[in-house]
C-alpha cells in the first residue's frame, strides 16, 4: 500500500482559534475540506523541514521545532498515485495574523487552496454547512488539545 506522507500545523492562538485552509478537491466534485496548513513530505526531506517549507509557502509563518501532537493514517481514493495519506500534526502557538506565504493566489489555487480562515472551536462544533473538516471530527481532538495541552505522545486520529 502506498500512502502519501504529509505534515500539518495546528496553529492555535491564545483565544483558541485555529487557522484552516479551504481545499476544493477536483477529483471529488463539490467536495470542500477545511484542513490545517501543510502538505507532502518530499523525497529526502525530514518532516520538520517539510513543515517549515509548507508553512512558509502557504501562510508565511516560520517555526522552530513544534511538538508532534497527532498522527493519522487514512486509506481512501482521491490522492493521485497513492492509496491514502499519513498526516503528522504539529502544534504551533501564534498570535492571530493575516496569512500570506510565498505562493501567489494562483499557485495556492493550483494546490486546491481557495481560502485561509481562523476558526473558533465553537464555530467548528456548530458548523452545519456542506463543507467537511479534516479530520472529520476536528472539534474533539482540538478540544482535548486546548484543555489538556501537548500530549506525551502523538494521539492517533481517525479519518
Amino acid at each position: 500500500m502506498k500512502l502519501r506522507h504529509s505534515v500539518r500545523a495546528i496553529i492555535l492562538t491564545d483565544q483558541h482559534e485555529v487557522l484552516l485552509c479551504r481545499h476544493v478537491l477536483p477529483d471529488l466534485p463539490g467536495r470542500v475540506v477545511w484542513a490545517a496548513p501543510g502538505g507532502g513530505v518530499e523525497d529526502g526531506e525530514t518532516p520538520l523541514a517539510a513543515l517549515r517549507r509548507e508553512l512558509a509557502e502557504e501562510i508565511g509563518l516560520a517555526v522552530d521545532s513544534p511538538p508532534h501532537v497527532w498522527h493519522q493514517e487514512a486509506v481512501f481514493g482521491g490522492v493521485p498515485g497513492h492509496d491514502g495519506v499519513v498526516n503528522d500534526y504539529f502544534l504551533v502557538r501564534a498570535a492571530e495574523f493575516v496569512p500570506r506565504g510565498s505562493l501567489s493566489d494562483d499557485e495556492l489555487a493550483a494546490e486546491n487552496i481557495t481560502e485561509l480562515r481562523w476558526w473558533s472551536l465553537r464555530d467548528i462544533r456548530g458548523y452545519r454547512g456542506p463543507d467537511l473538516f479534516s479530520p472529520r471530527d476536528l472539534a474533539t481532538p482540538l478540544a482535548a488539545l486546548i484543555d489538556g495541552g501537548v500530549p506525551g505522545r502523538p494521539v492517533p486520529l481517525s479519518l
